[in-house]
């Protein structure tokens, strides 16, 4: 048999031959070779968010209301409480866009100044929230044990106080200011991410890259950076997105029943607030907050949703 297989072989090297073979021209190389462009998980996503036009539309809508909110009341000749007892309930004009209140205050310019205020604290209770939560989460679903147990029962205790009651004390310590409604909804809104991220840690850490990683000897830092966090960024991403409308929603319910800003600030509930009065003669001076108010927080559930449906590799 050997014998054999060697003279089959000394039979095929006889007949092939250098002169057999030729070599392909250079643009001839790699013809059927196909390949598909490497992505990163985010660059993923960004490919999966842009398909979803109702997030692309509300994503471009929030994008006009910062830039909005920023530049018109620098840039207009009216200022948020700058009264014109001459233009008293005017109705919209070239001069005044969307109209003066009962004081002669261009609307326009204290709508845009108020979205400086409403989304200034959704951004900031959405930043305390991160911070805080994915802190706290994470360390509590990492350590465990009695640890765990103690620190989640102060959830708890944080969760079952009313908004109302952290926004009075804020405002007892900080004065009716946009910080302490900052501060008041950033301490009131952090738990929800807690308890979501402790639950995601409590899960991952079981998980076989997360063992590996600790026999091979890696720190408690790198694996809770390295391999639990960033496995539960999507879940994250996106309930720091809802917190903003949130935020938005809980500041004006407070402004617009007296509990918030102090006046002549301009916020949305503040406004919605003056324009009750006026509510039968001048509807659309309650109608314009209101709107603002309602199309902000669509936009933002609309990213959320987007924001999911991309993050979560399950629904690709």
């Amino acid at each position: 048999m050997e014998q054999s297989s060697e003279k089959m072989a000394d039979i095929l090297s006889d007949e092939i031959r250098d002169e057999d073979f030729e070599l392909l021209d250079e643009s001839e190389k790699d013809s059927e070779f196909v390949a598909v462009k490497g992505k990163t998980y985010f660059q993923d996503a960004w490919s999966r968010f842009r398909r979803n036009w109702l997030a692309m539309i509300s994503l471009a809508f929030l994008f006009v209301m910062i830039v909005f909110a920023i530049v018109v009341p620098i840039l207009s000749p009216y200022t948020y409480d700058g009264m014109d007892f001459a233009q008293i309930n005017a109705l919209p004009n070239a001069s005044h866009w969307l109209g003066t209140d009962r004081f002669g205050r261009d609307i326009f310019v204290r709508i845009m100044y108020g979205a400086r205020i409403s989304l200034s604290v959704g951004f900031a209770a959405a930043a305390l929230n991160l911070v805080i939560g994915v802190a706290y989460g994470v360390f509590c679903g990492y350590v465990g044990g009695k640890t765990d147990l103690i620190l989640m029962r102060l959830v708890d205790i944080i969760y079952s106080v009313p908004i109302l009651l952290y926004v009075i004390l804020a405002m007892l310590i900080f004065g009716s200011n946009i910080f302490s409604m900052m501060i008041a909804i950033g301490i009131s809104s952090w738990v929800g991410m807690a308890r979501l991220v402790r639950g995601q840690i409590l899960f991952l850490k079981e998980q076989e890259y997360a063992q590996a990683a600790f026999i091979m000897g890696a720190s408690r830092a790198r694996i809770m950076f390295k391999h639990l966090i960033v496995n539960c960024l999507g879940p994250i991403i996106v309930n720091t997105t809802l917190i903003v409308p949130s935020a938005i929603f809980t500041e004006a319910f407070l402004a617009f029943v007296g509990i918030g800003i102090s006046l002549p600030q301009a916020s949305w509930g503040t406004m919605a607030n003056d324009a009750r009065s006026l509510l039968q003669t001048q509807p659309l001076q309650m109608l314009w907050p209101v709107l603002a108010i309602s199309l902000t927080m669509l936009s933002l559930n609309f990213i959320g949703d987007g924001l999911s449906e991309a993050l979560d590799p399950k629904k690709r």
